[in-house]
């Protein structure tokens, strides 16, 4: 019986050789198309595509912007990053030194502008080399009143700067950014999540020959593609964070998570591109000139600018104040610590070169990403989309299942087509 039942399984693996042979390739196919959805699905679309709020879909990472980078930045400020440490590295009389020549034409226009606006005849009448005199007067205390702002900047800098709300902001408005940083930094993890497919599912596939050839059962099909859809997205995730420590299976094999593996690499790369699109002098510069400590930011500014402005009017000033009055003086200073906040951001690119290389938060972040244990790394760039995990599996198994019963139906017409 036994001896009969090999003759007729050989003879139909004889018969449709192709159709066996077929089962590997395709489950194969089915391994790595369904890595493929798994990761546009992880970054595409970067909106909602569908009808809100359940029949449709938004990638993983673009639809949990805020929560990603709310993590991401806890890293940075917790262990990575202190504002005060890079802020520190900045020289306020360098600083000074850098925005003096830029800063001569911006003061000369702010003031012509504001006088001309509240005291036009007042200004015209005053003779051309007093007019001189003054705004050169300004000029030559900008230096000063730079250094001294640049000083309490530092000395106040949670009063003025917020490194969480730079980093959301900035990732949240730019979902693609966001993507570019977990693509590029896990590259090779994603390569090998495609590639594993391939590989995982051929296995499978010879497994699901063997019990076809012995069963002859159609649902074995679907059930081999759900299974294998399933469990290589499940295995290839789990290959790659675990273990975070190396570990030796069944005496031979040694295997540690690649994410950690490649810890040293992956730390390079996403400090590197946190460096240069995140966490850069002029994102800082904008945060702190718009963002929402704006505000004290300018007190800041007002105080001191109106400050140089009296000291400068010096014998002018009685003068002044009765021309146009106490309240339309005091609007005038306002006015002229508006026009230096507007004028800052353009000043204020002359010392990017300069703030990049003093404060140096590439090197920071890579040698201080690379001192994290497992737990700590892995925290990086893993927890926010971990939860969401099981979508990408479960579309993976019912991906496999869909192909399988499209493997039966043509398994069907190929072989009634040859009977």
């Amino acid at each position: 019986m036994i001896f009969l039942f090999k003759m007729i399984t050989i003879a139909d693996f004889k018969e449709h050789w192709w159709l066996y042979l077929s089962m590997p390739i395709i489950a194969s196919i089915i391994g790595y198309a369904t890595k493929i959805v798994a990761i546009k699905m992880m970054f595409e679309p970067l909106e909602f595509f569908g009808i809100k709020p359940f029949l449709g879909w938004q990638g993983i990472i673009p639809r949990k912007a805020a929560i990603m980078s709310t993590i991401a930045c806890d890293t940075l400020t917790s262990r990575l990053i202190k504002p005060e440490e890079i802020f520190a590295r900045l020289d306020p009389n360098r600083i000074a030194q850098e925005l003096e020549k830029p800063m001569l034409p911006i003061v000369e226009k702010i003031t012509h502008d504001v006088m001309s606006h509240y005291q036009p005849g007042l200004w015209e009448s005053i003779p051309e080399n007093v007019k001189k005199l003054l705004i050169k007067q300004i000029q030559q205390q900008s230096p000063d009143m730079v250094r001294q702002l640049m000083q309490q900047t530092k000395d106040n800098l949670n009063d003025v700067f917020d490194l969480k709300d730079m980093v959301v902001t900035n990732l949240t408005k730019d979902k693609k950014l966001l993507n570019k940083i977990f693509l590029e930094s896990g590259e090779k993890e994603f390569q090998f999540i495609r590639n594993s497919g391939i590989y995982f599912g051929f296995l499978i596939g010879l497994v699901q020959m063997i019990v076809w050839m012995l069963t002859q059962e159609p649902l074995i099909m679907p059930i081999f593609g759900l299974f294998t859809g399933w469990f290589t997205d499940w295995l290839a995730l789990k290959m790659i964070f675990a273990p975070q420590e190396e570990k030796t299976f069944f005496g031979i094999f040694k295997w540690q998570g690649l994410f950690f593996k490649r810890q040293k690499e992956v730390a390079s790369k996403y400090g590197e591109l946190i460096a240069k699109e995140v966490l850069t002098p002029a994102n800082m510069i904008e945060s702190i000139l718009t963002g929402k400590l704006s505000d004290n930011l300018f007190n800041m500014i007002q105080k001191n600018v109106q400050q140089m402005v009296d000291e400068q009017a010096g014998v002018m000033k009685p003068i002044v104040v009765f021309a146009v009055g106490s309240d339309k003086y005091k609007a005038m200073k306002t006015a002229i610590t508006g026009n230096m906040v507007k004028q800052l951001p353009t000043a204020l690119k002359h010392i990017e070169k300069y703030a990049e290389d003093a404060m140096d938060i590439k090197n920071t972040l890579v040698t201080k990403m690379q001192e994290l244990t497992p737990a700590e790394f892995e925290g990086v760039l893993r927890p926010a989309f971990k939860q969401d995990e099981w979508i990408l599996i479960t579309v993976g198994a019912v991906l496999g299942f869909l192909v399988g019963e499209l493997q039966v139906v043509l398994m069907e017409h190929f072989v009634l087509h040859v009977k």
